[in-house]
């Protein structure tokens, strides 16, 4: 049995709130060293794992009688009622008893199902000072700037390359961001126009002034509360798509006729589409869509685009420019290797007589 008095002879002085429940440990009954296990684990957080070890007491001195007695009294206001939850950690010790020597070791962690995990470190992250952030960048410079410089073509044109498709894929993941999933579609049922009907829709939509534009921002929720404010008062509209490129003017057409229930009268060849709302048009709750993007974002991916289709056109020009270059490069070396040495030798003794001569 280990005392208070052999604990300290030892060099074992526990000071903490959470020591107090070890002490409850030692001063009671753990018969011998020898019995225990060579490591036993005991869990801070919970007063039910100590609890097998303090069954049976052996008392050798009036002294450790008062010691055991006193902890009899407090180890349950000790273990429950004094230690509040939020200062009993999760972390276990382990009693190591080799060689009649106590030894506890701390630095595992008692998962909620039981199970011990060695307690990871946090790294934490260096900060870097605004001097290397300017240095760190100053090298990628020069870096950059060599390759740009270099007198080998093609580590000019692999560079601009190299440069060019990093941009392609920060270009397609922004882009992604401005994907909106499409509402599901609704049940209705279409109108079926006579040539009369539709002869008559169109002269009348052609005559009046009426109009919606559909710009660079392309189809977005503006358009569609447009096309429906024009339809209060007028059967027909007319969508007026510029920029637009060559069978752009189609696909707006499918989608304004899925977003706004119209149906389509004529598509012009100036990139004019005319619109019917239908003979029982019921103006919705919500004009514009929900699936459709906002005017500014719808601009913003428009910027997205233009500059995707340009980064693409320069790759295609930089893959050409650098496949040319590797053809010349083989042409020249196959010339050189089909011709003789003594042509070669002829060719620079005619050069220097001409300087020769120059001179």
């Amino acid at each position: 049995m280990f005392s208070l008095f052999s604990i300290r002879r030892r060099g074992i002085i526990i000071r903490t709130r959470d020591s107090l429940l070890c002490d409850c440990c030692l001063l009671k009954n753990i018969p011998r060293l020898s019995s225990l296990p060579a490591a036993t684990s005991f869990s801070m957080g919970s007063y039910s794992a100590v609890r097998p070890l303090l069954e049976a007491k052996r008392i050798s001195s009036p002294l450790e009688f008062s010691l055991v007695q006193r902890l009899d009294m407090l180890d349950v206001h000790v273990a429950r009622n004094w230690i509040p939850t939020r200062y009993m950690s999760k972390e276990s010790f382990e009693l190591k008893t080799e060689n009649d020597v106590v030894r506890f070791s701390m630095g595992r962690i008692v998962d909620n199902n039981g199970s011990q995990t060695k307690g990871k470190m946090k790294t934490k992250r260096v900060k870097m000072s605004k001097k290397a952030k300017l240095n760190e960048l100053r090298f990628y410079r020069l870096k950059a700037k060599k390759k740009i410089t270099s007198p080998n073509p093609e580590v000019r044109i692999k560079y601009k390359l190299e440069k060019a498709k990093r941009k392609e894929v920060w270009l397609i993941k922004k882009l992604r961001k401005f994907e909106v999933p499409k509402a599901p579609a609704e049940t209705y049922d279409p109108e079926i126009l006579t040539e009369e009907e539709r002869h008559y829709l169109k002269r009348t939509g052609e005559k009046k002034k009426n109009y919606v534009p559909v710009g660079r921002r392309g189809v977005f929720g503006g358009v569609v509360l447009n096309m429906h404010l024009h339809w209060k008062k007028h059967e027909t509209v007319k969508v007026i798509c510029k920029p637009c490129k060559p069978g752009q003017i189609h696909e707006y057409a499918e989608e304004l006729t899925r977003l706004s229930k119209g149906i389509v009268i004529d598509i012009k060849a100036d990139n004019t589409i005319i619109f019917y709302r239908g003979k029982n048009y019921v103006q919705p709750q919500v004009m514009s869509p929900l699936d459709t993007l906002s005017k500014d974002k719808a601009l913003e991916k428009y910027k997205f685009e233009q500059s995707l289709e340009h980064t693409s056109q320069f790759i295609e020009k930089l893959e050409k420019e650098l496949e040319d270059y590797h053809d010349h490069l083989a042409r020249y070396k196959k010339a050189k290797d089909g011709t003789p040495k003594d042509s070669v030798i002829n060719m620079c003794l005619d050069n220097i007589h001409c300087k020769v001569l120059l001179s």
